[in-house]
């Protein structure tokens, strides 16, 4: 198509690592760019020349940015081809990553001019389906939808005990040479579980958002080059990771939603291979995720609540755990296993 597409991404980490892998793939290195805050301003006026000149045919912008005035009088002077909203779920307060700023993408394109807009998720219930829609002002798209199932990850569900370290460290035993992720719900336990692996010969390092940042990405290149097996993380850790041979996702904390929970988990196989997903489950476990909420306003309180409430019918249930997940994600699983 004529003229330049504008990528709306959440993450600068995500945008960098989906320019680098752009820019492989054409001669001309202005295909790509991003438009955030990391940028200074000289770099700033380089990548506007290379959209202005018509070189860039994908311009990936984080919500915020497009706010700017500047920026979208920018833009207006754009010939935009298409508007991708990625990462669609962040629109829907019942999205496990609500983002109030996305929320104002659709008076914006408006305002910049108007193209065709495509919208793009892995993890959306039916209701949060409908919230994009309806937010973005699509709700006579077309919606393509593939299955939600991943016949190669295989879910269990353990009971927490006193024993929680000792499983996980017999577990990763079993595994030799084989890449996994930990997910905990605080960096302490980060921090702790990372040391209590090491101390017993496992070569694993910690993630989490209050690390300093060169320190955060040489762990995650670590994991990324197979320098270690295990990445001990909270669940800032993930998003544009493609590591396809992550053969492992163990969850120590149950995830606060089943969308986390989907999502998280989803890391695992991605090349077709196998992946196991444990999570460790104790009802203690929730109550905390409840006092957490408090201090919330009260409209979140009840979404939050709500979410914790699927979960746990997920950890407790007696049904197949695929057929409960697809259930979820609104899809029918017929099959017995």
């Amino acid at each position: 198509m004529e003229g330049t597409a504008i990528v709306v991404s959440p993450l600068i980490a995500l945008m960098k690592n989906q320019v680098d892998a752009m820019k492989v793939f054409s001669e001309e290195d202005g295909v790509a760019h991003f438009l955030n805050s990391s940028l200074s301003k000289i770099a700033i006026e380089e990548v506007k020349n290379d959209v202005l000149s018509g070189k860039t045919k994908l311009l990936y912008v984080a919500p915020e940015s497009l706010t700017k005035e500047e920026n979208i009088s920018f833009l207006k002077s754009v010939k935009i081809s298409f508007y991708a909203v990625d990462e669609a779920h962040c629109i829907s307060e019942w999205g496990h990553d609500f983002r109030p700023e996305y929320r104002r993408i659709r008076p914006l394109i408006s305002e910049i001019g108007d193209a065709p807009v495509i919208a793009l998720t892995a993890t959306a219930t039916p209701k949060v389906q409908h919230d994009i829609q309806k937010n973005l002002g699509m709700s006579d798209a077309v919606v393509f939808k593939s299955s939600f199932n991943r016949p190669n990850l295989y879910y269990e569900v353990r009971p927490k005990t006193q024993n929680v370290d000792k499983e996980i460290i017999k577990y990763i035993k079993s595994q030799p040479g084989k890449s996994g992720i930990i997910y905990c719900l605080s960096r302490k336990k980060v921090e702790d579980l990372s040391e209590t692996l090491r101390i017993n010969g496992i070569s694993a390092l910690p993630y989490h958002a209050g690390m300093d940042s060169a320190v955060r990405t040489a762990n995650q290149d670590s994991f990324l080059m197979e320098k270690v097996e295990v990445i001990v993380a909270t669940i800032a850790f993930g998003m544009g990771i493609d590591k396809p041979d992550v053969r492992y996702v163990i969850h120590y904390d149950i995830p606060k939603s089943l969308e986390g929970y989907y999502q998280e988990t989803g890391r695992s196989g991605r090349d077709g291979g196998e992946g196991q997903c444990i999570t460790f489950y104790s009802y203690k476990d929730l109550q905390k995720l409840e006092k957490f909420m408090q201090g919330k306003p009260i409209a979140e309180q009840e979404i939050g609540k709500q979410l914790l409430i699927e979960t746990a019918a997920y950890a407790e249930s007696s049904v197949c755990r695929r057929k409960l997940l697809l259930h979820y994600f609104g899809e029918e699983y017929t099959q017995d296993n």
